[in-house]
């Protein structure tokens, strides 16, 4: 009978190979939380977007009658045609200036820096459709941390860079119908709000 001995212990091979376990499960696990850090930070923003968006299409329906005030040529958020103070202006003018406030993060200062709003963001109201019932987009656009999809709406195309991935959008539509026809000019007429 032959006696085999049996072993006591792992051997220095079987220790290097555990080891080598441990720190790639710990690598792809804090890799894990890198993207999840970055994907909270995203869908912060998004939120954020969600708001601001919101909170212009609120203002633009209630003024519907004054729809044309809204328009933006260029992206609403720089900060740069706006006075001080957004009180100073009426209608539509004062929502934008209001709104380019919120965009540019104005309600949440550390020191003397602008930090509650989205990186870059910026905000368009564009008419899309002339023809009644006319369609107006609003949106709210930002930039990204990571290459994404491109969004189809053309706000602040061109000023996130070259890479159109990086610019994040959120739009909405909305659709305004004749009130009232012009009974001489059979025109289209939106009446005037009650005082």
């Amino acid at each position: 009978m032959l006696n085999r001995g049996h072993q006591e212990g792992a051997s220095l091979v079987e220790v290097l190979v555990s080891v080598l376990i441990v720190v790639l499960g710990l690598l792809g696990l804090a890799g894990l939380q890198s993207h999840a850090a970055l994907a909270e930070a995203e869908a912060f923003q998004r939120a954020q977007a969600v708001t601001m968006l919101q909170d212009m299409t609120d203002r633009f329906n209630a003024n519907r009658f004054r729809r044309g005030e809204y328009a933006t040529p260029d992206p609403v958020g720089t900060g740069s045609s706006q006075p001080a103070d957004c009180t100073v202006l009426t209608g539509g003018a004062r929502d934008l200036c209001e709104w380019d406030k919120v965009l540019l993060g104005s309600a949440e200062t550390l020191g003397t820096n602008k930090v509650g709003g989205m990186p870059e963001a910026r905000g368009c109201v564009t008419r899309t459709v002339a023809m009644m019932p006319e369609e107006w987009e609003i949106a709210v656009v930002w930039q990204g941390a990571t290459p994404s999809k491109a969004p189809v709406s053309t706000c602040g195309a061109g000023k996130y860079g070259s890479d159109e991935r990086y610019r994040r959008a959120l739009t909405t539509t909305i659709r305004v119908g004749c009130l009232q026809n012009n009974p001489a000019t059979g025109e289209c007429t939106f009446p005037e709000p009650l005082p």
